[in-house]
């Protein structure tokens, strides 16, 4: 990791930039995947999917006995902390159901809002080197909670054509609808256009490497809404001489082995620390078996050092991370002033690895700096509010010449006409 010390406020944005490959780099390949599985639906997924995942399917659903087989697999254990992950991610979603906002704005005009479920959902859980059944607990869980009838999950299959045993065990488990063995690109597409195999549905939710984060906001031009852009996860954590540095250090490896393209940055006002943490990061890289992967992500991390927590806090909020660690002596400081992060973790006995699994908070967030306008995946990401209002002959006199006047205003007379005619019948 490289060690930045007081960096001018003109090289923050160099400095904080994630590794990531630019926009035009990607989105010609998405743009022709897509254009094809319009075209040829099935035919051109089948393709893909041998292409990059190297597996040729005689069918892409999972079968119920594919289901029931992968079961067979999973430890007890296992299934009792699934089970246990699954009860705190409901206890926390249900408690953001909201009741119906009812307010009569004037006399005589009643307007109200009630949540309704999106019917279709899509869930996209990658695989590859590590296949994210937690994933599938953050989607399917508040999907089922909100209401919502289709939950159609897409997850890449191995070589040999089949997803995990963990995957398909949660899905089960959570009440997903369907299940079909396909990824990246093509799955995003698929869920966008509708294939014979592969419903179109309305939203489409879940993280992904760069080329799935382009793909889905690729989909926003056909009319299919996304959760938010979600891509190579990152972590930022700020530490003061109060913090464990092996602690600190593990919580910034538990994000660089995500992938090579994952980022963990560490602020601290102690330069001591810093040198602390960077020799933990050392010794314990060599402990884990996906070192050569932690070890990319940790080549394009960063550890910096500034002076006060005032200019930390600007440093945070201008990268705006996906997930933030507070581990300082005035967290509430943090606390209170962070404008920009996805998910908060405090103290030194909160590692992220609990939001990823099993406290309860959703782990799907925006990365790449997208959490200075998007929230992390929450109840209201499955619903839509639609207001209504009902005015009674009462309220139609009392509002009736407002309309009427802005209306005319505005030279829109069909407008003013709608409330004339009953205006007259009243008067």
């Amino acid at each position: 990791m490289k060690t930045i010390i007081n960096p001018k406020r003109s090289d923050w944005s160099k400095i904080l930039k994630r590794p990531t490959q630019t926009v035009e780099n990607i989105e010609n390949t998405v743009n022709e995947i897509f254009n094809d599985v319009q075209r040829n639906g099935d035919k051109a997924i089948s393709k893909y999917t041998e292409l990059f995942d190297g597996a040729k399917l005689e069918s892409a659903i999972v079968s119920k006995k594919e289901i029931e087989e992968a079961s067979k697999f999973i430890s007890e254990d296992l299934k009792t902390a699934i089970q246990t992950a699954k009860l705190n991610i409901e206890a926390f979603h249900k408690a953001q159901k909201t009741e119906r906002v009812t307010v009569e704005t004037s006399q005589g005009i009643n307007c109200w809002q009630e949540k309704r479920p999106i019917q279709k959902v899509g869930l996209y859980i990658p695989g590859g080197t590590a296949p994210l059944f937690s994933t599938v607990l953050m989607l399917t869980v508040p999907a089922k909670i909100a209401g919502c009838n289709d939950i159609v999950l897409c997850s890449p299959p191995n070589s040999k054509g089949k997803i995990a045993n963990e995957i398909l065990y949660t899905a089960q488990l959570c009440g997903v609808t369907k299940i079909i063995k396909v990824g990246g690109i093509q799955a995003i597409a698929g869920l966008t256009f509708g294939t014979k195999l592969i419903p179109q549905v309305y939203k489409i939710f879940g993280p992904g490497n760069q080329f799935v984060t382009v793909a889905k906001q690729l989909a926003t031009k056909f009319g299919v809404a996304i959760d938010m852009p979600a891509g190579p996860s990152e972590l930022l954590v700020v530490a003061d001489d109060t913090a464990k540095a092996n602690y600190v250090a593990s919580d910034l490896l538990s994000q660089a082995e995500h992938g090579a393209d994952s980022q963990v940055i560490l602020v601290s006002t102690s330069k001591g620390f810093i040198n602390e943490v960077k020799l933990e990061i050392e010794q314990q890289i060599l402990k884990l078996p996906r070192r050569d992967m932690a070890q990319k992500a940790i080549d394009n991390s960063k550890l910096i050092y500034v002076e006060t927590h005032d200019v930390a806090l600007d440093v945070i909020n201008e990268y705006a991370p996906e997930h933030f660690i507070i581990c300082t002596s005035n967290e509430d400081f943090y606390i209170d002033n962070i404008s920009n992060a996805g998910s908060v973790f405090i103290g030194n006995y909160t590692p992220e690895s609990a939001g990823d699994y099993a406290s309860g908070t959703n782990h799907t967030l925006p990365t790449n700096g997208f959490s200075k306008a998007y929230s992390g995946v929450n109840l209201d990401s499955f619903t839509k509010s639609i207001t209504f209002q009902k005015i009674s002959k009462e309220g139609m006199l009392n509002i009736g010449k407002t309309i009427e006047l802005m209306a005319e205003a505005e030279g829109l007379q069909a407008h003013k006409n709608a409330v004339t005619l009953r205006l007259k019948d009243l008067q």
